[in-house]
Formats: structure tokens, sequence, C-alpha cells
């Protein structure tokens, strides 16, 4: 059985994840989220004392992709604030990316459980990971919304030392570093089909995303 797989792509803090996650269960998907690879293979990077400035950072860097124990990716520790900075350099390193993208394609086209369908979502899903997904969405919204939002979820987070501004001067660096990068930038599928989320909650954007799908899947 061939399973169906929605591609979700998009920048930190489009809300991306939230939706992804919504929809695999809305339709008992499997549900990856492949930045928390990047992110499991920075934390890893972090935790061995890495340097990106060392000349061997590359090599070294994607032997800890080689080598990721997929537990990790449970672990709250890889959402870290450091850690989203250092995934974002990892993830230029084609060795990095190389040695995570045979992982996401099983995910993908063999979902665990028996599941009928995957979601799977980051920043070159449609693009390179599954660039023929039945479905791809590109989700996005304005730089002060995300920032707005990333704030909040660090504040909540009990994050004291907080800075709207810094998260919001994080955010656009990160973006150029992701849209700039030579392997597989962050770019929207020509395929896929724009949601801009900086006037929806997430009930808004779920119900937009399932119009989407019953228009494009049938489903």
């Amino acid at each position: 059985m061939t399973s169906t797989v929605i591609a979700i792509d998009g920048p930190a803090a489009a809300g991306k994840g939230t939706l992804a996650k919504q929809l695999a269960a809305h339709f008992d998907f499997a549900h990856l989220d492949t930045g928390a690879l990047y992110r499991a293979t920075a934390f890893e990077a972090l935790a061995a004392g890495l340097n990106p400035e060392s000349p061997d950072f590359d090599a070294a860097a994607t032997d800890c992709a080689k080598t990721l124990n997929a537990v990790i990716l449970n672990d709250p520790a890889i959402r870290r604030d450091d850690v989203g900075q250092m995934a974002s350099k990892v993830a230029v390193i084609p060795g990095v990316r190389a040695a995570l993208l045979d992982f996401q394609r099983q995910f993908a086209s063999h979902p665990p459980s028996g599941k009928a369908g995957a979601v799977l979502d980051g920043r070159d899903v449609g693009t390179v990971i599954c660039p023929q997904a039945d479905l791809k969405l590109f989700i996005t919204a304005s730089d002060a919304a995300r920032a707005r939002r990333r704030y909040e979820e660090l504040v909540a987070r009990g994050d004291t030392g907080a800075d709207y501004g810094q998260v919001l001067a994080d955010l656009i660096a990160r973006d150029k570093r992701d849209s700039e990068r030579a392997a597989a930038p962050l770019s929207q599928a020509a395929d896929a089909v724009l949601l801009d989320t900086t006037e929806l909650d997430i009930e808004a954007a779920l119900k937009a995303a399932l119009k989407i799908c019953a228009a494009r899947l049938g489903q």
C-alpha cells in the first residue's frame, strides 16, 4: 500500500509544527518533525563541545548525525534556543543532510505503526525530502507575528531573560541562513499551497489547512 504524504515547510514559528501534528491526528497519520533531527544533531554537537569555527566541525557534526539515537527526538532539551541556533548551522553541512535524508524518506514511504500516511514538517520536505508528496503546504507569517509567538513560548517556559527584540533578530538571522544555504535552502516548492497564518489562530489555521486537504486530496 502506498502511503499518503503531506509535506509542510516554512520558516521558524510560522505554525507549521503545530499544524502538522493536528493534521496527523485528524487523519491518523504518522508525524515527523524533520527539524527535530537537526536539533537532535545540534544538541549532540553542543554536548560534545563542538565549535562551528573549528576546521573539523563539519566532519564531527556529520558523525553526530550518523550515530543519532532517535530516542533523543522526544527530549525537551532539543527545543532550547541555543540548540535551535546550532541546528541552523549543522543543517548547512552536506554530510549531515545526507546522513538524515534516508531516515526521513523511509519514514514517509513506510510510516511507523502501519499508518496509512505521514505528515512531515520542516524546511525542505516538499523540495528535497519528498518532492513527490501528495500535498505540499508552505506555512508562513510576518516576522513580527513569528517573533511574538516565539517570545511568548519562551516566557511560558519560564525564560525570564527573554527579549522580544533579540528573538526577532535571531529569527531574521536564521531565516537568512536557511534561505541562503547551498544545501537545500528554505524555499516554497512550485506546487506548494501557501498558507499565511499571520492573522490566524491555531483553530483557524487548521480549518484552512483541512479545506486545502479536501480540495487537493479529497479528504
